[in-house]
């Protein structure tokens, strides 16, 4: 006989099939509870808006404490995992805990697979959050300290030390993936102080106060709420007053100029100096993560994609390594498969002496990772297959592995530093129906997948793209510009050149084409 508890909870929720999407399991399985399993109370709670609490859902398992004044005692609970250096707490089968890249994160290392140490920050931690007044429960700060130690005894660096500073990138991570809709800070951990550190530890001034400025940038603009444009403004004054068109043409006493006029910024825009405390940084940077799953462009995607907002992300805090470095280190993103044809090709794009952040960011024109690649692109510039061949086969070697072991088309991030490569994550990449056709079939005769598993990877609902009108390939035609296409089939309309106004044109009744140089998340209400 079904509780209660459980029955209201169902009401609030505005039933069985609304509690079951927004827990993401199905309607069977809630209609088969007596009560709520202990690792759903937080998500139902979090569906009913609070409304059914975790104590009068399972109040075994959260009781409230012996004063009788309806405060509540939380049980031993753990919000955090670690991986790396070949252990993880975690695993693939974790992801509506972990979220998918912190899942994947502890795969990888459990694998074998050359992965930053580090740690997740659950997504029950991000439903707590928000069912408490964007509190965070009370064990959690010893968890992260002790997660936290155990990456500075695996990178052997300290965390805030002014001789050998550990810095560590913190990024989101939800069940679903959501690409470039939630906020990414890399290079934490710098101040004033350790940057000399990182510039004597490194040899290599330039790189600390690139590294330094680039996290000014990226903090101000996620934590602090000091616009990105602001920066970029600066940057570009800089390198006019240089004579230089390129970032990486900027000195190491030109970016040391650049991080005193991006703190003076700051101060302006804020009335108080840039944090110099490590520690009020990572929290001010975890805050911002879980923030960021209540943005708009996250809420956008979300309604898109039809994804529960009960379902919270998690934060990854990880070891940074460096693509920054010099000419010996190198970022990029990569597909074990064609995401547009599904041909069965490594594909990807790479640069180097650069972050991440780099590549998505369309701020320099990526290379090629295969010359076949680079063959078809028409590019000029050499790619990853020529100028770091022994690395390139250690990525395909990585590559492989994965694809055998998910035994899916794998989209991955990596970054050589010093001639090293690490992989930062993988997932199940996104790819055009007909490339998910092809991949589909081509692994069911590759035996990597049934055919049973081959035909339920097509989502019937994907088939519509094949049927979208298309221009006829043998039509004569006078040809205006060339462009990569972000949706599927012909289509005709006016061309904008803003998200901002696509939205505004076609609230108008206008059919338009959104034209970007590169696309970024901030155009996904445009799109």
């Amino acid at each position: 006989m079904r509780d209660e508890a459980l029955d209201r909870a169902i009401s609030e929720a505005g039933g069985v099939a609304a509690l079951a999407r927004a827990i993401n399991v199905t309607s069977q399985a809630i209609s088969q509870w007596e009560r709520v399993p202990a690792e759903r109370a937080l998500a139902v709670e979090a569906a009913t808006s609070g409304k059914v609490t975790r104590q009068q859902l399972r109040p075994d398992l959260y009781p409230k404490d012996g004063t009788g004044n309806g405060q509540t005692k939380a049980p031993a609970a753990k919000w955090v995992y670690t991986f790396g250096a070949g252990q993880a707490e975690g695993n693939a089968g974790m992801k509506n805990l972990l979220g998918g890249k912190g899942a994947n994160l502890a795969e990888m290392s459990a694998i074998g697979v050359p992965v930053p140490p580090g740690f997740t920050v659950t997504t029950d931690v991000c439903t707590y959050y928000y069912t408490h007044e964007k509190s965070y429960p009370a064990e959690l700060k010893e968890q992260v300290t002790r997660a936290l130690a155990q990456v500075e005894a695996d990178v052997d660096a300290r965390f805030g030390d002014v001789a050998n500073p550990l810095l560590v990138s913190v990024r989101s991570g939800a069940r679903a993936s959501m690409p470039g809709m939630m906020d990414t800070i890399l290079n934490l951990g710098l101040t004033d102080a350790t940057v000399e550190g990182l510039a004597r530890q490194s040899k290599d001034a330039r790189f600390a106060y690139d590294s330094y400025r680039r996290f000014i940038q990226m903090y101000s603009d996620v934590v602090l709420g000091v616009d990105h444009y602001n920066f970029e403004h600066i940057l570009e004054m800089a390198k006019e007053d240089r004579g230089v068109s390129l970032d990486t043409q900027l000195t190491a006493d030109d970016l040391k100029a650049l991080v005193e006029s991006y703190k003076a910024k700051v101060e302006e825009e804020l009335g108080r100096p840039f944090p110099q405390d490590v520690h009020e940084q990572l929290w001010g940077a975890v805050g911002a993560v879980f923030g960021s799953w209540m943005n708009q462009r996250a809420i956008t995607y979300r309604k898109l994609h039809d994804i529960p907002d009960a379902w919270g992300t998690a934060v990854n805090i990880q070891s940074m390594v460096f693509g920054n470095m010099g000419e010996d280190c190198a970022t990029g993103v990569c597909f074990s498969r064609d995401p547009a044809t599904g041909a069965n090709v490594f594909y990807g794009e790479y640069l180097v002496n650069a972050q991440g952040e780099d590549v998505v960011a369309g701020i320099r024109t990526p290379q090629q990772i295969t010359i076949a690649g680079k063959n078809a692109q028409k590019s000029d510039l050499p790619a990853m297959e020529e100028v770091m061949p022994k690395l390139y086969h250690e990525l395909v070697e990585v590559r492989d592995k994965l694809e055998r072991h998910y035994t899916d088309m794998q989209d991955m991030e990596f970054t050589i530093q010093k001639s090293k490569l690490w992989m930062l994550q993988t997932r199940s990449g996104k790819r055009t129906t007909a490339a998910s056709l092809k991949i589909a079939v081509d692994m069911a005769r590759e035996g990597l997948i049934t055919e049973d598993e081959a035909v339920a990877r097509i989502n019937p609902a994907q088939l519509d793209q094949l049927l979208h009108p298309m221009l006829d390939p043998k039509a004569p035609r006078q040809l205006l510009a060339r462009g990569l296409p972000a949706s599927p089939g012909a289509a005709s309309g006016k061309l904008v050149f803003t998200a901002e106004e696509a939205e505004d044109w076609v609230k108008r009744g206008e059919k338009v084409i959104l034209v970007r140089r590169e696309t970024s998340p901030e155009d996904i209400g445009g799109m």
